[in-house]
């Protein structure tokens, strides 16, 4: 049986809230962040806690303060990673005995992974990047990955070829560099959102299971049982 509780938490602008899907025999925790265009209750987000559940990973989706009161553009990046940081402590209090992971969709991952680089949370011992936005939209750059150097935890990598916001020819070397804490799985066809084009003759639901199936793996290897 899966738990799934609305909560709320302090972040750097005032309460938020969060979800905590948790099964029963869970064995993970994964501290998920949205995307800046969709919140914690996005379709994408909701099929990603789902789909972990059954694989025995519990996740807490949480809301940026400018999400929660409906506004854009996204906060300034010293709340967003505030939120981060409130959120990875406000999960840990909540299953204290789970080994604690973070990141999550496009922005959500990349200001996850500030918060590791610079003073990271004790408890946090991952990072999942579900495509990672290394530049804006078809504007190739690598400014945003310049404090991933810095990160001293195993950090996965999904990432489509049809990604918009991360050209492959420029994000593969940065994670080979990474060395073996980085791990990229390309997910063939897949779009920023990992939709991919009808003519693949794959289903959007055959490639949210690859996901799931590539976070599961990973987190096997970093967590044993």
């Amino acid at each position: 049986m899966k738990e799934s509780q609305t909560l709320v938490m302090v972040g750097a602008r005032g309460p938020v809230s969060a979800v905590l899907v948790r099964p029963d025999d869970a064995k993970l925790l994964f501290v998920l962040g949205h995307g800046a265009g969709a919140g914690m209750r996005h379709p994408f987000m909701e099929r990603v806690a789902t789909d972990l559940a059954d694989r025995r990973i519990a996740t807490f989706r949480y809301q940026f303060p400018y999400m929660e009161a409906g506004r854009r553009p996204p906060d300034p990046p010293r709340v967003l990673e505030q939120t981060v940081r409130s959120a990875i402590a406000t999960a840990h209090e909540q299953a204290p005995a789970l080994s604690l992971i973070a990141g999550g969709k496009s922005m959500g991952g990349r200001i996850s992974a500030l918060v590791a680089a610079d003073n990271p949370p004790p408890e946090l011992e991952g990072l999942v990047f579900l495509g990672y936005p290394l530049h804006a939209a078809k504007q190739p750059a690598v400014k945003r990955a310049e404090h991933l150097s810095r990160i001293r935890i195993p950090m996965l990598f999904l990432q489509g070829t049809r990604d918009d916001l991360a050209d492959l020819t420029l994000l593969t070397p940065i994670v080979e560099q990474l060395g073996p804490n980085a791990t990229m799985h390309i997910v063939e066809g897949g779009n920023h959102s990992f939709k991919v084009l009808k003519r693949s003759g794959r289903t959007d639901d055959e490639v949210m299971a690859e996901i799931a199936d590539i976070i599961d793996a990973w987190a096997r290897e970093l967590t044993p049982e």
